[in-house]
Formats: structure tokens, C-alpha cells, sequence
């Protein structure tokens, strides 16, 4: 099924135009939500794209960099799709220059990545060893940034602790981590808060819990089942808090940052919004994934549908206290507060409906504790990724919940996006474009519903190392040829479409948009045959390399001569394809 999808990507605009809906809108507003809203963002409105070191970087053990979680993780056989690791990846480490221009190309205002802990500080710990030519790195990075005017968006944890912390104490199990980690950000404001201002403690907790310590699937790699998310995640919270009261008492004065926390939350649609057990089952879904971390932080204690329900089940597991862990009257008033603005990071939505779940000790863990189940429409479309569908109407909706449930706080967006799984190259992604078209507009309607959103980053600037994905699936506007060592860049349509939006802070009229979206796709079909040209050098070298070397493999022949071969024959026939249909349209 993969290669013909390589071939044509118009398929995917098809099946955007069945995704219809069955649900109804917010009372708020008359609009349905398959209705498209042309106008402008707010003057000043912040644009920007993002990723994280351990994506991205590569160099992973150049220049005193210690190892990370991630590093040890992804070498162990079998964790990662295909054995990938990101050892190497974008090789941004060594290409700030280049990304920048393309960042510059995009007219970006911000960029938003992440510092690696164990890049500063190899073993995680200060009073061990600061590596200076990690702070070169980082230092260069930054003053680029800042020449080309393009504002940092600092993160401090994306997922990548120092594996010695792992190690010795057992990772975010372990108190001690509240402050190792705000050691390392009380460097990070030391050597570069005088320049940046927009500082995230951490990058989706949720998912560092839950696939870190409770399946398995993300590093640590540990399954902990039924206590070891809802641990982790509460020493995350309280280390959040701390780094937060550290800036504020000792930089905030000097330096006039900022400081959040970028929190993933896909938004729960109840599947009969007329079946009042079906709202509390898709409340209580967005509670325990979004409210987890944001209701501590916002109100000072854990959402009560959380305290109730996994209460209730540790007693009936005959546990003697819940396996929620509590916070002491002081501490829920030392982290009531600590957010000067709040990152979102969302991509996609479920259906939610009630579902009881046994509370044998067995069967208890975090997913069977909310007694519900998620469900998805066939009609949404689904690009690749098994998880994300396109649903922007849910957007709307989340942005909405937070401004009700938490007071109206400022929030950036901090990660939306889409990826695409395919065995070849495909510049020419119109389903991403509708992607972000539509999602963006849903962004615009919440803030005309109110909604205090200051900024937007697209995810991500590049294809990158997508965890446990590996190199299978692919968020960026720009493709990498990760078999090329010199990792080259070359922009997708999307890239066109966003410049667009970010030129004209909004959507101007049907018609203009529906211009951008034609332009974006003319240019890409270049861009293609550039890209399977590249390719067809590589190839001819595989063969050459092949031919001198009889001991290769049948399977490293079919992967480096005969899925290439098929991918540039696929590229070459969809901008054939594709200059065909322009031309018949003009």
C-alpha cells in the first residue's frame, strides 16, 4: 500500500474533502465547523517551527557530550523502527547556518528547540563537569538566531536525561531529579537568559511518563504499570515549579524572561453528546492527559476526577493510600502559579465513550484508570501515522477548554503538525497543506472566541528522528535525504503554503488561498525532480559500491538500489503526473 501512495499525493486531498463530522459546535459561535474563516491573527502575532535536539542534532558523542536516555535506548535491538537511531539524523549540530537560511527563507519569527542536558552536562550533574563546547554550540546557535531576527524558544527537557542520572537513581522515579534538573536550568539562565527570553521547563510530560514509565515504548523503556507514570509525573511537576521559582527569585529582575511548559493535549469528543456518562468519560479523558499537569500548575493539585477514580480503583485493589501521589499543603502553593505563559502542543482528537475497566491489581494502569475508550471516525483523514488524524474542528475545542478551565492564560503553540509514513520521497504533500490550513483556521477561531493565543509553531522545520518511529515517519516542511551524509535539505509544498500564511498573517479571500495552495505545488514538482535526480546519482554509486564488494547482501541490495530505483521512478512519474493536471487546469 505504501508505493503507490508515493506516486500520488492528490489521493490524500480526496479524502480530506470526505471528512465530515458528526458532532455539533460550541454554543458560542454560529459557525459550523466545516466552515472556513477568512481574516488576519493580531498584529504581532508570532510564527514560527521547532525541534529538539535529540531529533535533530546528531554529534552524539562529539565534543564531550555525554549519553542521554535517548542515545543508550535507541542502540538496543529492536526499540526503534528498523534499529534507527539518531546518532546522526538532521546533522543540525553541524548546520545552524544552513537551517537558519531556512528559516530565514520562511520568514520566520521564532525558532523552537531544545538544549541537551547531557551536551552541558555529560553526567547530569553540575559540580561534576560543565562542557564548554556544548555552551559553544548552544551560544552560536542562539546569537545566529538573534542576528537573523528570529527569536529563541528555549526548551530545557525534550525527553533526552543524562543516562547516568538513569542510572544511579532510577530517572524521574527518583525525587533527587527535582534538583539535578534545576541545576541544569539555573546554567542554562546564567549562560544564555541574557538573551533568551521564552524559556519551557519541559516538552510533553505526559508522553515522558506514561511511554518512559509505564509502557515502555520511549526511553527509559521501563513498565512500571500503574505507579510509574503517575510517579514520574509528579516529581516532572515539582521540578517544573522549582526551576520556575529559581528564575523568578534569582533572573527574572535582570533578565525579563518568560517561563512555561509546553503540555501535550489531544482533545475528547463524546461519541453521544447527548449521554451525560459519554461527556464525563471525554472530560476525564482531557483531564488525565492535559489537566494532569496543567490543573497542579494552575489551580495546585491534581484534577479531583483523577483523585477520585484512581482512588477508588488502588482501594478496591486493596492498596492501603492511592497510587496517585499527593502533594503537602506547601507544595501545592508553591506550584499554583508557576506559568507565565503555557505551550500547547496538539495534533489530533479522539472520540471518547464510557467503558468500565476491571481494577484487578493485574489490570490496573493509567489507561484502564480513566474507564473510558477512544474511538475514531473512518472518515478522518489519516496521512500515515497510526495516531493522528486530521480533525481541526477538535483544535478549536481544546483551545476553548483551556481558557475556560484554567483563567484565559497567555499560551503559544508550541507543536501542531502532521506526518506522512511512506517508503519514498513525496515533496508535493497537499494533505499537509490542508493540514495546517485548516488547523490554523480553527486556531484563528479560538481567538475570536476569546482565546489569548500569541504565537504558532509549526511542527516540525525538519524531518527528523521520530522516536520510536525511527526515520519512518516524517514531520517536516523540509525533507532530509537521510542516505545522502551531507543530510541535504529540500522543501516540500507546505513550505510555500506556511510562507504564505506567516506573509499575510491570515487567509486574505477563497480565492488568494486557493492561489497559494497551486503556486505551492507548481514549485514542488521542481523540487521533486531535483530530489530524484540526487537520487539516481546515489543509486548509480550504491551500484558501483555493490559491484565491487561481492560479499553485500540480497536485503542490502533491495534497500539501497532496488527501493530507490522504485522511488525515483515514482517521483519522476507524480511531477510528470502533476504537470500534466496544471496544465490541463490552466
Amino acid at each position: 500500500t505504501m508505493l503507490p501512495r508515493c506516486a500520488v499525493g492528490v489521493c490524500h486531498v480526496l479524502m480530506l474533502v470526505l471528512c465530515v463530522s458528526a458532532a455539533e459546535d460550541f454554543d458560542w459561535t454560529k459557525n459550523h465547523h466545516g466552515s472556513f474563516y477568512y481574516g488576519t491573527f493580531p498584529a504581532g502575532f508570532s510564527w514560527g517551527a521547532g525541534g529538539s535536539a535529540y531529533q535533530t542534532e546528531g554529534a552524539w558523542d562529539k565534543d564531550g557530550k555525554g549519553l542521554s536516555i535517548w542515545d543508550v535506548f535507541s542502540h538496543k535491538k529492536g526499540k526503534i523502527q528498523q534499529n534507527d537511531t539518531g546518532d546522526f539524523s538532521c546533522e543540525g549540530y553541524y548546520k545552524v547556518k544552513d537551517d537558519i537560511s531556512l528559516m530565514k527563507e520562511l520568514r520566520l519569527n521564532h525558532y523552537r528547540f531544545s538544549i541537551s542536558w547531557p551536551r552541558l552536562l555529560p553526567t547530569g550533574i553540575k559540580s561534576d563537569h560543565v562542557n564548554e563546547k556544548g555552551i559553544q554550540y548552544y551560544d552560536h546557535l542562539i546569537n545566529h538566531l538573534l542576528e537573523n531576527k528570529i527569536t529563541p524558544i528555549v526548551t530545557l527537557y525534550h525527553w533526552d536525561l543524562p543516562q547516568v542520572l538513569q542510572e544511579k537513581y532510577g530517572g524521574w522515579q527518583n525525587i533527587s531529579m527535582v534538583n539535578y534538573f534545576n541545576e541544569f536550568a539555573n546554567l542554562c539562565f546564567e549562560r544564555f537568559g541574557d538573551r533568551v527570553k521564552y524559556w519551557i521547563t519541559f516538552n510533553n510530560p505526559w508522553s515522558v511518563a506514561v511511554e518512559g514509565y509505564e509502557t515502555g515504548e520511549h526511553a527509559p523503556g521501563l513498565r512500571l504499570r500503574g505507579t510509574g507514570a503517575y510517579r514520574a509525573a509528579h516529581h516532572i511537576i515539582k521540578a517544573h515549579a522549582k526551576v520556575w521559582h529559581t528564575y523568578d527569585t534569582q533572573w527574572r529582575g535582570k533578565q525579563k524572561g518568560l517561563v512555561g511548559i509546553s503540555l501535550s493535549g489531544e482533545w475528547g469528543e463524546p461519541v453521544d453528546i447527548s449521554n451525560q456518562k459519554d461527556i464525563e468519560a471525554a472530560e476525564r479523558y482531557v483531564q488525565f492527559h492535559l489537566g494532569w499537569f496543567a490543573t497542579p500548575i494552575f489551580h495546585g493539585d491534581y484534577p479531583q476526577v483523577m483523585k477520585d477514580f484512581i482512588g477508588r480503583k488502588s482501594v478496591q485493589q486493596g492498596l492501603g493510600t492511592s497510587r496517585l501521589p499527593t502533594f503537602s499543603p506547601q507544595e501545592k502553593s508553591y506550584i499554583k502559579g508557576t506559568c507565565d505563559f503555557l505551550g500547547i502542543g496538539h495534533f489530533t482528537t479522539r472520540y471518547i465513550t464510557q467503558k468500565n475497566n476491571p481494577s484487578g491489581r493485574s489490570s490496573s494502569n493509567y489507561f484502564s484508570d480513566r474507564d473510558l475508550a477512544e474511538l475514531v471516525d473512518p472518515r478522518w483523514p489519516d496521512p500515515g501515522s497510526e495516531w493522528l488524524y486530521a480533525v481541526p474542528w477538535g483544535f478549536r475545542r481544546l483551545l476553548n477548554f483551556v481558557k475556560t478551565q484554567y483563567g484565559n492564560p497567555m499560551i503559544y503553540v508550541t507543536a501542531n503538525g502532521v506526518s506522512e509514513k511512506m517508503l519514498c520521497t513525496e515533496l508535493c504533500d497537499e494533505w499537509r497543506i490542508v493540514y495546517y490550513k485548516d488547523y490554523i483556521n480553527e486556531m484563528l477561531k479560538a481567538i475570536k472566541d476569546g482565546v489569548n493565543v500569541k504565537g504558532y509553531t509549526a511542527w516540525s522545520l525538519l524531518d527528523k528522528f521520530e522516536w520510536d518511529e525511527g526515520f519512518s515517519e516524517r514531520f517536516g516542511l523540509y525533507y532530509v535525504d537521510f542516505r545522502n551524509k551531507n543530510k541535504p535539505r529540500y522543501p516540500k509544498a507546505s513550505v510555500q503554503f506556511y510562507k504564505r500564511i506567516i506573509s499575510f498573517n491570515g487567509f486574505p479571500n477563497q480565492r488568494e488561498v486557493e492561489n497559494w495552495r497551486r503556486k505551492a505545488v507548481e514549485t514542488c514538482s521542481s523540487s521533486n525532480q531535483l530530489l530524484a535526480a540526487e537520487e539516481q546519482r546515489s543509486t548509480a554509486a550504491n551500484i558501483l559500491r555493490l559491484i565491487h564488494d561481492p560479499l553485500t547482501s540480497h536485503m542490502e541490495m533491495v534497500t539501497e538500489i532496488v527501493v530507490p530505483t522504485v522511488c525515483t521512478l515514482s517521483i519522476l512519474l507524480s511531477a510528470i503526473f502533476l504537470m500534466f493536471l496544471l496544465r490541463r487546469r490552466n
